[in-house]
């Protein structure tokens, strides 16, 4: 459905485990992002050829938290390119820069609602 609709990606989350993508052409500038919680479910993005992973929950106390040092050996265990995820505030996105990874993404980060209003003319 996004080669149809010529969308320029598309995001497979850590539960989908098929492999029926790889079946279809893609454009050059088509990229394939996943999401994973542990090593196995890393070991299938890299199967299903994906760019980048998602590994959650780095910050966030879930079912999923890996925190700082299960984030760092997780990630260590593959060359694709890692975005953090899960929790990320303004508090502790500084001890984003003890991990290797390619960027990170947040919801409540990037909260439009929590942040401060911007004054000035509009």
């Amino acid at each position: 459905m996004a080669l149809k609709l010529k969308l320029d990606g598309v995001y497979l989350p850590s539960f989908y485990k098929k492999f029926n993508h790889l079946n279809y052409l893609t454009y050059s500038n088509f990229i394939v992002l996943g999401s994973a919680h542990n090593l196995k479910e890393i070991r299938i993005k890299e199967l299903q050829k994906v760019q980048g992973i998602f590994i959650s929950s780095i910050f966030k106390k879930n079912d999923n938290f890996l925190g700082i040092n299960k984030f760092k050996i997780i990630s260590g265990y593959t060359r694709k390119k890692i975005i953090a995820l899960g929790g990320i505030s303004k508090k502790n996105i500084r001890m984003l820069n003890l991990l290797n990874i390619s960027g990170f993404a947040g919801i409540s980060y990037f909260d439009q609602k929590k942040r401060p209003l911007k004054r000035g003319p509009f």
